[in-house]
């Protein structure tokens, strides 16, 4: 459930498109700490996984 959600998210859309925005840095934040974020990240193929940690700047995934 988590990874449909995280995978369509609404924040993250923005984030991508505007990182700077106030709803893209809310996003981020969020993202931090998220659990469902989180295991979402951790169900994806290594490849995959890695990708969005440095696309997003989280080391804690990679």
């Amino acid at each position: 459930m988590a990874g449909e959600n995280c995978a369509t998210c609404g924040l993250r859309k923005k984030y991508d498109k505007r990182p700077k925005s106030l709803l893209g840095r809310l996003w981020r934040f969020h993202a931090n700490w998220c659990p469902g974020w989180k295991a979402y990240m951790l169900s994806l193929p290594e490849g995959e996984r890695i990708g969005l940690a440095d696309k997003y700047g989280m080391k804690k995934f990679k």
